[in-house]
């Protein structure tokens, strides 16, 4: 960004073609709501030029061009690198309009085209069926950021700031957006942005006084509170604030240099001496203050209508039984002089359009707001570097996650120099044991640090801040702007961004169906610290639901990994960091834990992502009198101590273990890409044998995936029943009906054999639950026997 003075005041031609471009803008942002035909008004406003039904918000339009406005002029006159982010909801009809005006959208849909016809078939899109929707959607160019976020907007612009030195990520915040906890945490992010190394976020707090009904609380409260708020956020707060629009776009010229070159100085000293970046610069933000449906109607129906909730969606409604209503809204849209904005064809005047910056410096072309043009693949480290070495199954224990950090310790070295990997996660690196990150990177932190902290640093590149919301909208923001990342937490507590993953799920299917969206890296969750350990923080700790609310999304996007040992975490965390526009999550427990696979074994295993694991059947081959199938590393851990205790006493039972890494092949193929076929799958389960499942969430997971197969009477589910408390790690099995002695019985529930005919095995099984019963009550801890397992072949 090159240097330019700030000016006092606008020429007056800057001050007419800045008013001409928003007012283009506007009118444009007006027929998408209302207009299907007469885009120019070239002759009177009839109905049958209306929609018949008029979908869309007014009220926050008006505000988003003019800032949209202003920030084209100051790109154009510094050579800036600016993305904007459009926080309120319902800002899509503002932000397909300025994108039409730049060009963008018409070389992206060439049908579009900058001209009348163009311009009839951008207004009937628009919320019409098989059109685009009404938010900042994917369709829309320049958006990283769906309108229907609330409460995002400002985590996603930090995540796409970091590590990109020349960037400036405009982000607007709606006053009703700002009262959504996500927003609200996401104003501490300034405290991990390195001037020296990072890009800049400019927000832009928008205040227009309503939501849809209600007026907004930051807009109500005194402005000495309001300014006190952000001082303590750690901002420079600039103020813009009017309704006339001549006023109002000196005030916001003359504000936005300021704020434009308040950061550039922070940078420069930063850059200029890396010791100023040692403490956190105060970044300017600017709060706009002006009417809700600025310029629309001032009331309608005697009742007022700008400046008030009313403006907030159509304020102009029931044309067909009002037609007041259709002459007032033809007198709003020529308000804007359309005869002055188009020519005789239909094209935005050459003056408004030079108004917009070009190439890739026009925002709905900036490069960062369609990452997948900027992605770049990760350099990865071998997998034998940091594989476990066992001579047998069940010969040696490992943490892990552990060797899982050790493997991304070593991502984040080899890719240094390009600085596009960042691990994002609620204070929880260390506690999911990834700690050997820290051998070569530190916690990012502006803030003080003291002499006896630990691994803080300014340049850190492990992200940390107990808030789930915050870290997700940094790493999808990071992911947006085509880099790379991964977010460790808590099982139990990754529900907090239900929300969240869902709109970046829709995100990344909606991308899919526009060729010009790159893809961008995938979405990578690690969740430990999951429901089977966590039985010392007790039952709050405990719900592995998040797979479930995975599950709901659309096949092509969403993967589910269960890797039983650290092996297979490798070759999964391997897999993952290759893959694009998906969302992977990873459940994998820290505990230090019998290893199974050996890394070449385990390569195999994944890639298949379900497999008979010979070395622990004893079919030998033949069909089986009973299948046990595990998915989950405590699951699998069960299911082979129930396997030993069923090989010891029942030797002549011919037993199949089936372990499921990847839960997607238990779908159908024709669901889900990684699906097996039905003759794949009975070749595993069989037709007609018992299945004994030992699943590590919620069984119905298991039913739901597999209720078409032939064989699905048979299968019988273990696993979470929503039964919990503060205990000790094998109780929280039991309580369950998920541990080796409940496994056991359901195989002699559902074998063959005459009815009594392991009755003796059957009461040893229940013994063993009433002694495990007694024995912690006791002592405090699981019995020596669990303990002390071990497999043996």
């Amino acid at each position: 960004m090159t240097e330019r003075p700030s000016a006092n005041r606008l020429s007056a031609q800057e001050l007419h073609d800045i008013d001409a471009y928003w007012r283009a803008a506007n009118y444009l942002t007006i027929g998408q709501i209302y207009l299907l035909d007469n885009p120019l008004l070239r002759e009177p406003l009839r109905l049958e030029h209306v929609k018949p039904r008029l979908l869309g918000h007014w009220g926050t339009s008006p505000g988003l061009s003019f800032i949209y406005a202003h920030l084209n002029r100051a790109i154009k006159q510094r050579d800036a690198n600016v993305i904007y982010i459009c926080g309120p909801g319902h800002g899509g009809p503002a932000m397909v309009a300025n994108t039409y005006l730049e060009g963008t959208y018409s070389e992206i849909n060439p049908d579009i085209a900058l001209n009348e016809a163009g311009m009839k078939k951008l207004f009937r899109q628009f919320s019409f069926p098989g059109g685009i929707p009404s938010h900042a959607a994917p369709d829309v160019p320049g958006s990283i950021h769906e309108g229907g976020e609330l409460g995002y907007a400002l985590s996603h612009a930090y995540g796409a700031a970091f590590d990109n030195p020349d960037l400036v990520v405009a982000c607007v915040v709606g006053d009703g957006e700002a009262e959504t906890g996500p927003l609200a945490t996401s104003w501490h992010s300034n405290k991990f942005l390195n001037p020296a190394l990072d890009g800049a976020v400019l927000p832009i707090l928008h205040l227009n006084g309503y939501k849809i009904a209600n007026p907004t609380i930051l807009a109500r409260i005194p402005e000495g509170e309001l300014r006190a708020l952000f001082v303590g956020y750690g901002y420079e707060t600039l103020f813009v604030e009017g309704d006339d629009p001549a006023l109002m776009h000196e005030r916001m010229a003359i504000v936005l240099d300021d704020a434009l070159d308040r950061i550039k100085a922070i940078q420069d000293a930063a850059r200029r001496d890396l010791k100023t970046a040692r403490s956190r610069p105060k970044w300017p933000m600017i709060v706009l203050r002006s009417p809700k449906g600025w310029t629309g109607p001032r009331e309608v129906d005697g009742l007022k209508t700008e400046g008030f909730w009313r403006a907030h969606q159509v304020p102009l409604s029931g044309l067909a039984e009002n037609p007041a209503h259709l002459r007032m809204l033809e007198e709003w849209m020529r308000s804007y002089r359309p005869e002055e904005l188009f020519d005789t064809g239909g094209a935005p005047m050459a003056t408004i359009r030079a108004t917009a910056p070009e190439g890739d410096r026009r925002m709905s072309a900036n490069p960062h707001a369609n990452g997948g043009l900027l992605r770049r693949s990760l350099e990865l480290p071998a997998l034998h570097e940091h594989a476990v070495s066992l001579e047998r199954p069940g010969g040696v224990k490992a943490e892990s996650t552990r060797v899982m950090g050790s493997f991304l310790r070593d991502v984040l070295t080899l890719n240094q120099a390009s600085k596009n990997f960042r691990i994002v996660g609620p204070d929880e690196t260390a506690s999911n044991r990834l700690q050997d990150v820290f051998e070569v990177t530190e916690r990012a932190w502006m803030e003080e640090i003291l002499p006896e902290d630990v691994h803080l640093a300014r340049e850190g590149r492990v992200l940390e801040i107990l808030s789930e919301h915050t870290c997700q909208g940094w790493l999808e923001g990071y992911l947006l702007t085509g880099r790379h990342g991964f977010f460790s937490c808590y099982e139990a507590f990754t529900h907090i961004v239900d929300s969240m993953f869902n709109q970046h799920a829709k995100w990344l299917d909606a991308c899919r169906k526009l060729a010009w969206r790159r893809p961008i890296a995938s979405l990578n969750y690690l969740l430990s610290s999951h429901v089977w350990q966590q039985e010392h923080n007790g039952f709050s700790h405990q719900d592995p639901g998040f797979i479930d609310v995975a599950l709901n999304k659309k096949a092509d996007v969403v993967r589910v990994y269960l890797p039983a040992d650290a092996n297979s975490l490798l070759c999964v965390t391997d897999h993952v960091l290759k893959t694009w526009n998906r969302i992977n999550i990873i459940v994998a427990g820290k505990a230090n834990s019998w290893q199974w696979l050996s890394i070449d074994e385990a390569k195999v295993h994944c890639d298949a992502g379900i497999g008979i694991w010979d070395w622990a059947s004893t079919d030998r081959g033949d069909e089986p009198d009973v299948v046990m199938a595990c998915a989950g590393d405590v699951p699998t851990l069960e299911t082979l101590a129930a396997v030993q205790i069923l090989k010891r006493h029942i030797p002549e039972l011919k037993i199949r273990l089936v372990n499921v890494v990847d839960l997607m092949t238990l779908q159908p193929k024709e669901h889900h890409p990684h699906g097996l076929s039905d003759r794949e799958f009975d070749a595993l389960f069989t037709r007609d044998r018992p299945v004994i499942f030992a699943y590590h969430g919620y069984p119905w997971t298991i039913h739901r995936l597999t209720y078409r197969r032939t064989n699905h009477d048979n299968i019988h589910v273990r696993g979470y029943n929503e039964e919990g408390t503060t205990t000790t790690p094998f109780d929280m099995t039991v309580l369950n009906g998920l541990d080796r002695y409940h496994l056991v019985l359901g195989v002699l529930d559902r074998i063959p054999e005459p009815a009594g005919a392991h009755i003796q095995l059957k009461q040893a099984m229940e013994g063993k639950l009433i002694d495990h019963h007694a024995y912690i009550r006791e002592h405090g801890q699981d019995m020596p026997e669990i303990l002390g397992w071990k497999w043996e072949q």
